[in-house]
């Protein structure tokens, strides 16, 4: 089989560890792209011990026939070296100068490199990411919900959530170009959420978030996937240093929505200098209004900090809000659209 010019490719990026169940379905996925230019298949396979590579030496054949190289690599170690590593050796081994990111127990649409490459190519220090279907369907449904129906302006004011990155990295497209320009992704290994420390290099360099709106991916949820070895105090860490970095510096004060559990944890979470920038908590619980104030009783400062609570009604604006959404029948939602604010001028979403 004669192959186009490597460079002008579009290289599909699937890092591989124990993915047998999954792999048929991903890589013919793949094959069945309808995109018409050059593509390749960077596969990079992390010490899988099951059948994985006979399924991909079995893809390899079919893909090739079709026009699409297919790059293997790969170690053998008795251990994983993890997620991170495997992207960065898969990209490392193409060589198309757009990039389409894969998970091995996703499956593409067949007209995802299509779609998302007419995107890169009009905003090309973007991720681009899609809509996704989640699979099994009745899984994750409030996360599912938030992936697909945020605004486009949303992408960039609702990176500081739980939810991570406002494209989720197994639709990540973007140029090679770009991707060199942000670097690698981190190699920690298990337990390091290297997709959104990516993303958040990402936005510090000034990158973009674009979404195309149609359901590109089936998304599989399941017990072995990746993000299960990831602490939530990890992630919460993360999140609130580039909250600190990214957003507080923005405002002289601000207000903390929720004086329950997750605002004070977010509150004994801050460095001293953010701290200091917290005026009041605002909240719709009598019982917590009545209380006054909130003393940080950790603090190494003396006095020791006592901040007001208030209804959020009489509330000033910034606010950080750490109450999560899509759980009140729209109570809450409703409360903050009577305030006739604008979401990353007045308020940031933190749950």
């Amino acid at each position: 089989m004669l192959f186009p010019l490597k460079n002008n490719s579009k290289s599909v990026i699937l890092p591989v560890h124990d993915a047998e169940p999954w792999l048929d379905e991903c890589l013919r996925s793949v094959w069945q792209q309808d995109f018409e230019g050059s593509m390749e298949l960077s596969v990079f396979n992390d010490a899988s011990k099951d059948k994985s590579m006979t399924i991909i030496e079995k893809w390899k054949v079919k893909l090739e026939d079709s026009g699409i190289l297919v790059v293997i690599g790969g170690h053998s170690s008795p251990a994983p070296r993890g997620v991170g590593y495997s992207k960065n050796q898969a990209v490392a081994q193409s060589s198309g100068p757009y990039l389409c990111f894969l998970d091995s127990d996703d499956v593409m649409m067949p007209q995802r490199v299509r779609l998302q490459y007419e995107a890169a190519v009009r905003h090309p220090t973007s991720i681009i990411g899609c809509q996704v279907r989640r699979e099994p369907p009745s899984s994750t449904g409030r996360y599912t919900r938030w992936i697909n129906q945020l605004a486009a302006d949303q992408l960039l004011t609702q990176a500081f959530t739980s939810h991570g990155p406002t494209v989720i990295m197994p639709t990540w497209f973007c140029s090679r170009a770009w991707f060199s320009h942000v670097g690698l992704f981190d190699e920690g290994g298990q337990g390091v959420p290297e997709d959104l420390l990516f993303f958040y290099d990402h936005l510090r360099k000034g990158g973009g978030v674009v979404r195309v709106d149609q359901s590109l991916l089936l998304y599989r949820y399941h017990p072995r996937a990746a993000t299960h070895s990831i602490l939530e105090t990890t992630i919460w860490s993360h999140r609130v240093r580039f909250l600190e970095e990214w957003a507080l510096p923005r405002w002289a004060t601000f207000t903390i929505w929720n004086a329950g559990r997750q605002g004070r944890r977010l509150y004994r979470s801050l460095t001293p200098g953010a701290r200091a920038k917290v005026v009041a908590f605002c909240d719709v619980d009598e019982n917590k209004i009545k209380k006054g104030f909130y003393c940080y009783e950790d603090s190494k400062e003396r006095p020791k900090p006592r901040v007001p609570i208030v209804h959020f009604r009489d509330a000033r604006p910034p606010f950080v809000i750490c109450v999560k959404l899509d759980l009140t029948e729209g109570a809450f939602e409703d409360n903050l659209q009577s305030l006739n604010l604008r979401e990353g001028r007045d308020f940031l979403h933190f749950s």
